[in-house]
């Protein structure tokens, strides 16, 4: 029985130990607690794992245009959230809510999105897609 034990505790000090740098890569990074609306228009979709992308080109108060990196989930969950490869294309000019970079670097993760169309999409499931 105390073999067992051991072999238990031992095996749940290497599960924690081990997951650390994976809970630790997807916290701190963005502020969690606040959302951003950006507007602007889309320069490039990657659908790729582990994490999809959506790049846009999106003015600040000067004017001046910056590029955005947000950082989506994987095709998979997008697809079963609405998404298709065609949701969004270049040129496409969309609303997007995120969580900003802790950083300031104008990069975030991807809460929700306004397309074109006026249909909006989010990060989780629905059980009636548009």
């Amino acid at each position: 029985m105390m073999k067992i034990l051991n072999q238990f505790t031992l095996l749940s000090a290497w599960i924690a130990v081990a997951s650390t740098p994976t809970l630790a890569h997807h916290s701190g990074q963005f502020f969690t607690d606040e959302t951003v609306t950006l507007t602007g228009v889309v320069k490039e979709m990657q659908l790729t794992n582990p994490h999809s992308w959506l790049e846009m080109m999106v003015p600040n108060v000067d004017g001046e245009v910056v590029q955005w990196s947000i950082e989506m989930s994987t095709p998979i969950q997008l697809f079963r959230a609405g998404w298709t490869r065609a949701t969004v294309k270049p040129g496409d000019k969309v609303t997007v809510v995120v969580h900003p970079m802790r950083d300031g670097r104008p990069g975030a993760a991807y809460v929700s999105i306004a397309l074109p169309d006026g249909s909006t999409l989010s990060q989780r499931f629905t059980a009636n897609p548009p």
